[in-house]
């Protein structure tokens, strides 16, 4: 760790100028308490910095939380070791989840299946007591509930260091999210112009505790959150329920970890009651599970929570980028994406350029960095991949 300013700490050995200086600017915002935590997987965001944990006495900046509000990670542990899938091709597995659940961005289901029933009724529920509508932001949020998007969100089965088989997925709240979360910045810009707030950057725009604005947006987040969360499991259930299909033999979860890594809690840290946002950040509290993803390609970790106080009990969430979308497509070739995927099934397409494990951090240098956040419990290796366009 090295303290980069009176509010500014970082874990992170690879950072770039252009994210320290964005980070350096939110530090400096008044309400910063008592300083910014910068995780080894840091990199230029919307606003604030992906990768950092932000928290605020009195207000929130719904930028510094992401658009995707909610977004994380959840595995499942099965009974299953890798004799049990060896010698098997393993494409239709990744084609029968593939037809399971509707990826890329825009692309929902056709109908509510009965999994999503009792999940939509919560939500629906949920958004009542908040008090607002989720058709308002998204007429087909019910259909929203089960799909996966694109980007670098992602389904994959893989097997730790005993061989056991694991399912591990990335997604968020989806288009609802993403319309909840756009509301809300815009509000935030709204006000702070109207106050005559003169801000670093637009997109540090915040709201004021105490305000109908805020209240609205606290109950709207946690809503999103709670989609997200739900999202992940219905997801999860499909994934679980190809594998048993594929394998003809019911899947005996061992142990399931659902974590956030965009999203804002109220918390108690150095003496004050905080809201601390981690965007591109999990809760790391001592003994809390956790997941951690590399990049397309390279492992990803099961870990433990160390409760490091210092870093406001969190970790990085996952291999954080180094080349941008743009970039990566004009460095990398399709032939490089598939020496990287070398031994993995995936969809063998050039629309995964963008994804190549070199586009990130080495995964193993993060997991370095972040030594005294977490403890390493499982190191997971792709055996298949599923991502949308």
């Amino acid at each position: 760790m090295e303290r980069l300013s009176a509010r500014l700490l970082s874990w992170a050995s690879l950072i770039d100028e252009k994210t320290l200086d964005q980070a350096h600017t939110a530090a400096r915002m008044p309400f910063i308490h008592p300083h910014l935590a910068l995780m080894p997987d840091a990199h230029l965001g919307k606003g604030a910095t992906v990768g950092s944990v932000i928290p605020t006495l009195g207000a929130i900046i719904p930028a510094a939380v992401g658009v995707d509000i909610g977004c994380g990670m959840i595995a499942v542990r099965t009974q299953f070791t890798a004799p049990d899938l060896a010698n098997r091709d393993l494409a239709p597995l990744r084609e029968a989840i593939e037809r399971a659940i509707p990826l890329s961005a825009g692309h929902y289901n056709r109908k509510v299946v009965a999994t999503a029933e009792p999940r939509i009724a919560e939500l629906e529920g949920l958004a009542e007591k908040s008090g607002f509508d989720p058709v308002a932001y998204a007429g087909n949020w019910k259909l929203q509930l089960g799909s996966l998007g694109s980007g670098n969100h992602f389904i994959e089965v893989s097997l730790d260091e005993l061989d056991r088989v694991w399912l591990f997925l990335h997604s968020g709240s989806r288009g609802v999210g993403n319309k909840i979360a756009q509301h809300h910045i815009a509000v935030a810009q709204r006000l702070n112009k109207q106050w005559w707030i003169d801000l670093p950057d637009p997109d540090l725009a915040y709201l004021v505790e105490g305000t109908p604005e805020f209240t609205g947006y606290i109950r709207e987040l946690r809503w999103a959150q709670h989609f997200a969360l739900l999202n992940r499991e219905e997801m999860m259930d499909r994934v679980v329920r190809q594998l048993s299909e594929f394998v003809g033999i019911t899947v005996d979860e061992q142990e399931r970890i659902n974590c956030h890594h965009n999203f804002t809690e109220s918390e108690k840290h150095f003496g004050k009651q905080v809201w601390v946002s981690r965007k591109g950040a999990i809760q790391a509290d001592v003994g809390r599970p956790g997941l951690i993803p590399g990049s397309m390609g390279t492992a990803s970790y099961v870990v433990e929570g160390l409760g490091n106080p210092l870093s406001l009990n969190s970790s990085p969430h996952g291999a954080g980028r180094e080349y941008s979308r743009s970039a990566a497509r004009r460095t990398f070739t399709h032939a490089q994406l598939r020496e990287a995927m070398s031994g993995i099934e995936f969809r063998d397409t050039d629309a995964f350029i963008d994804e190549i494990p070199q586009a990130y951090k080495p995964i193993d240098q993060v997991m370095a960095d972040a030594a005294d956040l977490v403890t390493i419990r499982h190191t997971l290796r792709q055996i298949v991949n599923v991502k949308g366009d």
